[in-house]
Formats: structure tokens, sequence, C-alpha cells
């Protein structure tokens, strides 16, 4: 059975406008505050990422991860499942800067290895 948690923060990764309204910001404080727990189980997050079928889910979270600092297990696992199209990381903003790694449109104060997702 899948966790609840991954279920919440997996699911808004598909369409982050649809996150409580607030964006991908928010989606970003529900990693960060997940990864910090104990019982983290990444493993169930990327089989939940699966099932939802879409490559953008796992653009997204690999971004992210990569960018919260999370296990690089994570990191890898979703960077083995990027699709061939480009996403914007947030449907909702402007995004004028590209990060082919991810293959994901980034707002402007959007960068590998922020230190705080603002």
């Amino acid at each position: 059975m899948l966790s609840r948690r991954c279920v919440s923060i997996a699911s808004p990764l598909q369409n982050c406008s649809l996150a409580d309204g607030s964006g991908i910001r928010h989606v970003a404080d529900c990693l960060r505050a997940y990864f910090a727990r104990r019982d983290c189980d990444t493993g169930t997050l990327l089989r939940y990422a699966d099932g939802l079928g879409n490559g953008a889910v796992y653009k997204r979270l690999g971004f992210l991860a990569e960018t919260l600092g999370a296990a690089s297990e994570l990191v890898e696992a979703c960077s083995g499942h990027l699709t061939e199209g480009i996403v914007k990381l947030d449907p909702t903003a402007a995004s004028p800067r590209l990060t082919k790694r991810w293959r994901l449109w980034l707002p402007e104060k959007w960068k590998l290895g922020m230190t705080k997702v603002d």
C-alpha cells in the first residue's frame, strides 16, 4: 500500500498549478519536509511516480530532489525515467531558463544548487 504522504507529494508534480493554488513552491516545501522525516521512503515515492505515467513528474521530482539535496539514488532514478519533451517546472510562471539536464523550463529565480526555495 502506498503512503498517503507519497501520494500527496507526487500527485501535484503532474500539474503544479493545482498544488493548493501555491504552485511549485508548495510542492518543494512538502518535499523538503518529507526528505527530513525519519520515515522518508523514496522507493515508495518513485513507485507512485511511476504509476502516474507522466514524464513531467520525474523531471520535476528529479530537479527538486537534486536542488534540495535529496539522496543521489532518487536523483539518478528520476534521471533514468526522463521523457523527450520539455515542460515548465511551474506551469503558471514565466520560465525563460532551460535546464537541459532535467528538460525543464525554469522561472528566473530557480536554479540547481539553491539552498532556499523562496
